[in-house]
């Protein structure tokens, strides 16, 4: 993970070389990140590495059994809680595929521009027989289309970029070299808003799915 600060604008890069897989060390780093900028920056592009934003959650942890899933879904919930009500204007860079949990940091994200090309996006809990926790039902709820809720949520469909626009969980597409460009574009943007007014507005607009997020973390 690499963290940069330029013009008051913060850049964090998510790359291990692999995946991208949210594990505990992701957490913990991001985490970390999050704090760093909140002290310093005015906004924060959160971007993947090429071909991969994150493909989900750390499938060698979750498959240490009920426990040791359950302690880093749980770090995860907390994670997406604090990306969705954090203060300053967050910017999402999608620089490839985004499955399950890579897909909810996109809907946790303020605004996200994604890279063109054969990528898959999207929620596939139903397809591998799993359910959604809370902060995953509320995420989808408040940030994807209703017209997509069904395909979405309910029936696993994975999106391509260009329609992962309409579903929710991009808001626009840029060709792979113009990413980080377009990212910092609108980062400047917005951090010429009033911080305490866009943090105030955030939570006021979110308020809703934020309380009920916060009541399920540690269930």
């Amino acid at each position: 993970m690499n963290y940069a600060l330029n013009d008051n604008i913060a850049t964090l890069t998510l790359d291990d070389g692999k995946a991208n897989a949210v594990s505990h060390t992701l957490i913990d780093e991001l985490n970390a990140a999050l704090d760093q900028a909140e002290t310093e920056a005015s906004a924060l592009v959160l971007l993947g590495r090429p071909g991969v934003f994150s493909a989900g959650f750390d499938l060698k942890e979750i498959q240490k059994g009920a426990e040791a899933s359950a302690a880093l879904v749980g770090r995860g919930a907390e994670m997406f809680y604090r990306l969705f009500n954090y203060p300053l204007p967050l910017i999402a860079g999608c620089t490839g595929h985004a499955m399950a949990a890579g897909a909810f940091i996109l809907l946790s994200c303020d605004t996200r521009v994604g890279v063109r090309g054969e990528f898959k996006l999207g929620l596939n809990e139903t397809a591998i027989g799993m359910s959604l926790p809370v902060f995953g039902l509320e995420l989808a709820r408040n940030r994807l289309s209703k017209r997509h809720l069904t395909a979405a949520v309910i029936q696993s469909r994975l999106y391509d970029p260009e329609s992962a626009v309409d579903a929710g969980y991009l808001d626009e597409t840029v060709e792979a070299g113009e990413l980080e460009a377009r990212c910092r574009e609108l980062a400047t943007a917005l951090s010429a808003l009033p911080t305490a007014a866009y943090a105030r507005m955030k939570r006021d607009l979110r308020r809703a799915p934020l309380e009920t997020i916060k009541a399920s973390l540690g269930e």
